[in-house]
């Protein structure tokens, strides 16, 4: 600073930051310095860097690893009388062009006493081939969780720590903002598998469910669509560079960002990743920078965030001088692999301090390390000894190797705030520690859900039709209740006792309880709680089958026994002469009844009716709210409805086309026995038709709970209407109109009438009878009238006569008992008067000898009173 008239004054941050660049300048002359190697042993160290590829980190961490020899080559007090060498290749992160480098490497002078790889696919390939050469191999850039495998791998150490590393610190943030679902989209490599597997794992431990998980292995686009498809809102993407740029270029496509959205990447991208331009995309760097915004990061520690000196004398800030330095001013934004280049350099100095501490025991046992070959075990167990103990300070922090040879660190997280990554917290997984700094930041109101809201949302009848259908119901059941009450108060009529009165009133009790099955229908989750629906539903079942059983089986009864009895023409006339038994009838009811009822209680037992939630599309309401609405709908059912239903259906089905059958074949006959079964047939046509066909279409409706409640509710309500107006109401009328029930004996007459009378058989044959009587009445008249011609001529024939003989029997008077009764001369009753003929009969007619010879035994009278009459008959 500089006040007036006071001379310029150096401050503290400024001498510090001159100190700072003056020693990185001394650091980085020391390793531009030569220095002569006589008399040293050179051990040579063969390391595949990948300079480009999916992970391009060699362009950093080689000469960082390159740095770091430099200074151990420096060092008097480690490997004193030995040099380490560098002999690289490029991997191109592609485990096929690392296969053909490592057996240049093998076969090749000179021996190689370690092998050092980075990408993972690399370092998989090496390490499982290593043991056969008894080659230590020690990466810096390998963070697949599959390489934790001392069985696969027995020589692995890696100073880059495990991919599985990042997950404790995902599940930490997924409770820390009550995320309970989650999605993942994977390159399908090994590294990635195996971290989503460890994923999968630890989020099941801490109750959290990964809903989707997709994968892909060059074009993401499918992929990124079954997020967005999916309601993916919590991702988690485990890719490479070069792949994230594909994916979040198919994001900006599809809107998979924004405030609905999180992704958690893995943070060793370079810090401009997404601003790089790829041929491989069609987005602009508009477009990634506006799709990557508010991702989340996870990152290995791989800086000492504190100002500490390690064992190469140097802090975290002076290594990143001199390795910049060193790269001769390239960004470090667009070096691939400066994040992992502290891993790379503190990777040298493990190698080097094991080494430094196998010189002594191996002088001991009379080795040395120059004497190493790819079949020297005893070597390769010391220097693997002393790796296993390593414990330093490094530029990366403090370096220390688990069983398995995978490095202990702690996680950075960091979040893309305005286009460049902000830390916002660590995590120590070994502590369980978060450390937050609180500065997180959200586009919308704050971290978003996990998920669309779903709000569940019950589908209830409609009480209007509910009510109105039961209303319906209720007035059924007291018609119901008067026509029992009309059978049984006139059960003495020979009327009703012909229509056998106790089927009838089988009939009625099942038509109401058929009425009453219609209110448990209409009852849902808005009349009664969840755990008292399947007692409804089980009286639904109860009803509907044991009122069908009552009311169809007694009418299917009457059927039945009319069909047996008086359809078979050759017997016909002895079958109207057999009694039909009362008990057969209620046998075959109770049959019926028997089989629904023990139906009903094996399913009962068996498999018992429970609520079953049906769910809809989900729909979203007119608000711009981030909510959906899941419509639900409530269903008696069980585990093998579809099974019960088609034994039910199937039964009554054949039932109702057998009642249908009999019928038919009964509507001609005439029978007094059972004097109702033509009204019997009409309700058997109309309650199978209207269930032949309700049946089935609840079913398809049954998603649909108002036209299902309707389609069986009235398809019982007019059954049973129908079938008490059928048999009731007429039996009503005929008694009220013509008061039969005031007297048995006319009962009994009435009932005869009324039978020949409905029965249009006999009335046809009744008349064909009256049809033939007529024709032999108008013959006997005709011949009647003839035989008046005849007695009349006779009768003026003796007038003629009578003059000339009577004055010779004057006084032969007849007696007063032959002269005819005219009365005798009548027909019988129904029959014309003869009085109508002009003739009049002569009164000395019984005298006459002509008709009547003398010996005959029939006197005059006897001829008059028997032989008239004959002809009528």
């Amino acid at each position: 600073t500089q006040s007036s008239g006071a001379p310029p004054r150096v401050t503290r941050a400024a001498r510090g930051h001159a100190m700072f660049l003056l020693r990185a300048s001394l650091i980085v002359l020391l390793l531009l310095w030569p220095r002569p190697s006589a008399g040293k042993k050179k051990l040579y160290i063969g390391a595949l860097f990948p300079m480009s590829g999916g992970w391009p980190g060699g362009q950093a961490c080689m000469p960082s690893a390159q740095m770091a020899l430099d200074l151990v080559n420096n060092r008097s007090d480690i490997l004193p009388d030995y040099e380490l060498e560098l002999i690289h290749y490029d991997s191109m992160c592609d485990p096929g062009e690392a296969t053909k480098l490592l057996y240049d490497l093998l076969y090749t002078e000179p021996i190689k006493i370690v092998l050092m790889p980075g990408c993972s696919g690399v370092s998989t390939l090496v390490a499982e081939a290593a043991r056969m050469w008894n080659l230590i191999v020690l990466s810096y850039g390998s963070s697949s969780p599959a390489l934790s495998n001392r069985q696969r791998f027995p020589t692995f150490f890696r100073t880059h720590p495990s991919a599985t590393l990042h997950n404790p610190t995902r599940v930490q943030l997924f409770q820390k903002w009550k995320w309970t679902r989650i999605a993942t989209i994977q390159q399908t490599t090994e590294v990635f598998t195996s971290t989503l597997d460890d994923l999968e794992q630890r989020t099941k431990e801490a109750g959290i469910e990964i809903s989707v998980r997709q994968s892909f292995l060059t074009d993401p686009a499918v992929a990124v669509k079954n997020l967005k498809r999916q309601d993916a809102r919590i991702i988690v993407g485990l890719f490479y560079e070069t792949e994230a740029r594909k994916v979040f270029c198919e994001v900006f496509k599809e809107k998979l960002y924004g405030k609905k959205y999180v992704w958690f990447l893995i943070g060793w991208y370079a810090d401009n990743w997404f601003k790089i331009k790829d041929p491989a995309i069609n987005c602009t760097v508009e477009n990634m920078t506006e799709a990557v915004e508010g991702h989340v990061t996870t990152e290995i520690v791989m800086l000492n965030p504190e100002t500490v000196r390690g064992v190469s004398n140097m802090t975290s800030q002076e290594f990143i001088a001199a390795l910049m330095s060193r790269l001769g001013g390239k960004n470090p934004e667009e070096t691939g692999g400066f994040q992992e280049a502290p891993l790379a350099y503190d990777a040298v100095w493990a190698l080097a301090l094991a080494l430094n501490k196998t010189v002594a025991p191996l002088k001991a046992k009379g080795r040395r390390l120059e004497d190493f070959n790819y079949n020297n075990h005893d070597i390769t167990s010391e220097i693997y000894r002393a790796l296993n103990t390593s414990s330093f300070e490094g530029v990366s922090g403090q370096v220390v190797f688990d069983a398995q040879g995978s490095r202990m660190a702690m996680t950075l997280i960091e979040q893309l705030q305005g286009g460049s990554y902000k830390k916002i917290g660590y995590y120590d997984s070994s502590q369980k520690n978060l450390s937050w700094f609180g500065n997180d930041v959200w586009i919308g109101a704050g971290p978003p859900a996990d998920r669309t809201v779903v709000i569940e949302e019950y589908r209830f009848l409609s009480q209007k039709l509910f009510a109105a259908v039961s209303v319906f119901a209720g007035l059924g059941i007291l018609f119901g209740i008067v026509c029992l009450t009309f059978n049984i108060y006139n059960g003495n009529v020979r009327y009703i006792q012909n229509s056998q009165p106790y089927l009838n009133n089988m009939t009625a009790v099942g038509c109401m309880m058929a009425l009453a099955a219609v209110f448990p229908l209409g009852i849902d989750g808005h009349h009664v709680h969840r755990s008292q629906f399947p007692v409804v539903c089980q009286f639904r079942l109860w009803l509907l089958g044991l009122g069908f059983s009552l009311a169809y089986g007694s009418m299917f009864t009457k059927i039945w026994w009319v069909h047996t009895l008086f359809t078979k023409k050759d017997e016909k006339k002895e079958k109207k002469k057999q009694h039909l038994e009362p008990w057969k009838l209620y046998a075959t009811v109770g049959v019926l009844l028997a089989i629904d009822f023990l139906s009903l209680m094996i399913w009962q037992i068996v498999d018992p009716l429970h609520i079953t939630v049906e769910k809809f599309t989900k729909e979203a309401p007119k608000e711009d709210l981030d909510v959906l609405i899941q419509p639900l709908l409530e269903h008696c059912s069980s585990e093998k409805m579809n099974t019960w239903l088609g034994v039910v259906y199937g039964y009554k089905g054949l039932l109702l086309l057998l009642g249908i059958f009999l019928a038919y074949e009964t509507k001609s006959v005439s029978t007094e026995k059972i004097n109702d079964h033509r009204a019997v047939g009409m309700a058997i046509y109309n309650v199978a038709v209207l269930c032949l066909i309700t049946a089935p279409v609840t079913m398809i409706l049954s998603s649909q709970q108002d036209a299902s409640f309707a389609f069986a509710a009235l398809a019982a309500v007019f059954s049973a209407y129908i079938t008490l107006v059928v048999l009731f109401v007429p039996k009503m009328r005929r008694l009220i109109t013509r008061g039969e029930w005031q007297s048995e004996q006319q009962d009994t007459l009435k009932t005869g009438s009324s039978t020949n009378n409905n029965d249009e058989e006999k009335s046809r044959q009744l008349e064909r009878e009256n049809r033939e009587l007529q024709k032999i009445i108008q013959e006997k008249e005709e011949r009647v009238s003839a035989l008046r011609n005849q007695l009349a001529e006779r009768q003026a024939l003796r007038n003629r006569r009578r003059p000339s003989s009577g004055q010779n029997q004057n006084h032969n008077t007849p007696p007063p008992s032959s002269q005819p009764d005219p009365k005798s001369l009548l027909p019988p009753p129904g029959y014309p008067n003869p009085t109508t003929d002009n003739h009049a009969l002569p009164p000395s007619f019984s005298n006459s000898s002509n008709l009547y010879p003398a010996d005959s035994k029939m006197s005059r009278n006897h001829c008059h009173n028997s032989q008239i009459p004959l002809l009528y008959k």
